[in-house]
């Protein structure tokens, strides 16, 4: 259990042994993209202290946002990262960033793209066109998402990465071409990708467990339209992002990052609900298919996950009944229809 915020994100930005020695490797500058997101400040400062324990004080890096949120800056500055701010949808404006040989793309748009669609197309397929341009002779390694797959059968285990795509909704759509945007980058200029398909990122102030769990807690209903998911240690997720621009290749990495469970919603909701002392409410019914992916090729490359399912139930259980901070940023993983 983590006594604060402050001790939850040293251990979120904890970088592994493997990851300081890539580090070591590393040719140039690293600067991360949307760094003022959800998990940008965590990326970022992972990447600092691999270079910082790795001896490569030589390498800068770069935290790039609009920065609306002053602390995360001023935090990000004490931890020794560099933070530009900048309009990323501004073609000018990213020409003039600085250079760097190691890029993390965190830029999205997701949540209200159902009614403002132009938003994600400007975000996350003209905006990275930009960037794959300006950063031509790096290496990128651009998050993506488990959407730009259809929902399938628990029973098939989930998608691989060589399985078609088959995006659902105007997120989804724009997000499979935030990739093709990459990807026709590194077939024309030569340029080294890594495109990583997330789905979900957990920690105790967001995710689905989190989700989950702000229903149980204040006996609100848990939807079952969703009825399986996956689901992954927020800590890993930052790693494999950042240990991904090591496999970044002309012919884009393609890569599943997620857990290895694939995960009942009402098996979750019942065991918080046990820790929590609140007996869970469910509304719907589990549907035969759900958004899933099949990671075993990240396990295989980057090992598995250091925290499990169970010790992430477990950590928001205890984190919820210690009165701990919850981001009011709801995943919205239970939709079927692709709207956000």
């Amino acid at each position: 259990m983590f006594a604060d915020e402050k001790e939850l994100e040293l251990e979120l930005s904890r970088p592994s042994p493997e990851l300081v020695a890539e580090a070591a490797e590393w040719q140039g500058d690293v600067i991360v993209l949307g760094a003022g997101g959800k998990i940008g400040s965590g990326v970022a400062t992972m990447a600092r202290r691999a270079l910082d324990e790795a001896g490569r004080k030589d390498l800068r890096v770069l935290a790039v946002s609009r920065w609306t949120d002053t602390v995360a800056r001023e935090r990000l500055e004490t931890g020794g990262v560099d933070t530009v701010t900048t309009d990323l949808s501004d073609p000018v404006a990213v020409d003039e960033l600085p250079d760097a040989g190691n890029v993390v793309f965190l830029v999205g748009a997701k949540f209200g793209t159902s009614t403002n669609s132009d938003e994600a197309w400007m975000t996350n397929t003209v905006l990275p066109a930009y960037v794959a341009r300006r950063y031509a002779q790096a290496r990128i390694s651009a998050l993506s998402t488990g959407n730009v797959y259809p929902l399938t059968s628990p029973m098939t285990g989930g998608p691989v990465e060589t399985d078609e795509t088959g995006p659902v909704g105007e997120y989804a759509i724009t997000c499979r071409g935030r990739e093709q945007v990459f990807t026709h980058g590194a077939r024309t200029r030569g340029t080294r990708v890594a495109l990583v398909r997330l789905n979900y990122a957990c920690e105790p102030r967001y995710g689905v467990v989190a989700d989950i769990a702000r229903r149980v807690h204040a006996g609100e209903p848990v939807d079952l339209s969703i009825g399986v998911v996956n689901v992954v240690w927020q800590r890993y997720t930052n790693e494999v992002v950042l240990r991904a621009l090591g496999q970044a290749d002309t012919t884009p990495f393609l890569l599943n990052l997620t857990g290895p469970e694939i995960a009942s919603v009402r098996a979750i909701a019942t065991e918080l609900g046990e820790k929590l002392g609140v007996a869970p409410q469910f509304v719907g019914v589990e549907g035969t298919t759900s958004l899933l992916s099949n990671a075993s090729k990240c396990h295989r490359l980057f090992g598995y996950p250091d925290r499990t399912l169970g010790q992430l139930i477990q950590m928001q259980a205890d984190w919820i009944g210690a009165g701990g901070t919850l981001w009011n940023k709801p995943t919205k993983f239970e939709r079927r229809d692709g709207n956000f």
